[in-house]
């Protein structure tokens, strides 16, 4: 995430920001212009969601809460206290696929509420269905404890489903298709079966080798939807670490706007220099989480199979 200034008075800002803490000042998020300016109109979303979008027309829904087919009713107190903190995670999500320059048309969102029937979070052709019991720490981490994932959030999520569909997009019925199989393996497994494999055995010992989580290992469609959401991970954390001069024994990465990061890049030089500043930088945030007590921010290894699907998703994303 790139970091932002206050249109009046110059203050450091950031994304979420809906008003200047020096000067008072109201501001929002400009998709068009990709910066926060003085907000003339509000998202219809400010209250409920604590969006901080500028719609067109004020109090309409702004460009990201208009992708929100459906959301918890009026009355459904827990329902929309996990929605804001949905729509949230959205916003960073659609924000980022801006910058990566990779397109939004045909992607809308279900944000259900599980709380009177099941919701499963998942995808169909570009619709992303979130369980927004995601949403509650207690709920999300108790799930990550049962299924033994090492990092499981909102934007995880959101990132995760919308790489399904970007695989439909950027390879589906492309001539990407047999570089994809040669690396992730034949989607034309069934998918079903898969997964009831995969929930009902344990991983390989030497998974890490070939993949960059243990549900990677499920199909090689989650393997791409795992690999796509660690790419947008990588590449958003390593945004704001440049945003705010952070380097730790990487290669430099000058903060925006003339950052490598914030561009489109289309040689393997550029995912190269990418590398070379996550693996230090991402080190060094896990011993900092770790000082305070808490766990890995980057509980990953990213083996040379691994870096190589990750270079072919940045390939073809770059070229979107």
């Amino acid at each position: 995430m790139r970091s932002f200034s206050c249109p009046v008075c110059g203050n450091v800002l950031f994304f979420e920001n809906s008003a200047c803490v020096v000067c008072s000042t109201e501001v929002g998020y400009r998709r068009a212009e990709r910066t926060l300016v003085v907000a003339d109109t509000r998202c219809g979303n400010a209250g409920l969601a604590g969006c901080n979008w500028i719609p067109d027309v004020d109090g309409a829904l702004c460009d990201c809460c208009a992708l929100t087919r459906t959301r918890p009713a009026d009355g459904d107190a827990a329902g929309l206290s996990t929605f804001a903190t949905a729509e949230s995670a959205k916003r960073r999500l659609v924000f980022q696929l801006d910058d990566l320059g990779l397109p939004v048309d045909g992607l809308s969102f279900e944000l259900l509420s599980s709380a009177q029937e099941p919701v499963v979070t998942g995808h169909a052709s570009g619709v992303i269905t979130i369980d927004l019991a995601e949403g509650d720490d207690a709920h999300r981490e108790a799930l990550r404890a049962r299924l033994a994932e090492p990092y499981r959030t909102v934007l995880g999520h959101f990132r995760h489903e919308v790489g399904h569909w970007y695989w439909e997009v950027l390879v589906s019925g492309t001539p990407a298709e047999g570089p994809f199989r040669d690396l992730f393996g034949d989607e034309r497994a069934d998918y079903q079966q898969a997964l009831r494999e995969h929930y009902a055995g344990t991983p390989a010992p030497d998974w890490q080798e070939t993949h960059v989580s243990t549900y990677a290992t499920a199909h090689p469609w989650e393997d791409w939807a795992e690999t796509f959401a660690h790419l947008l991970h990588i590449r958003d954390t390593v945004q704001t670490a440049a945003a705010f001069g952070v380097l730790v024994a990487g290669s430099p990465i000058p903060p925006h706007p003339d950052a490598p990061v914030d561009a489109i890049p289309t040689e393997d030089a550029c995912f190269e220099e990418l590398v070379d500043t996550w693996v230090p930088l991402s080190r060094a945030v896990n011993q900092l989480n770790r000082s305070m007590g808490k766990d890995d921010v980057y509980p990953f290894v990213l083996s040379p199979t691994v870096l190589g699907k990750l270079r072919f998703v940045d390939r073809l994303r770059a070229g979107a």
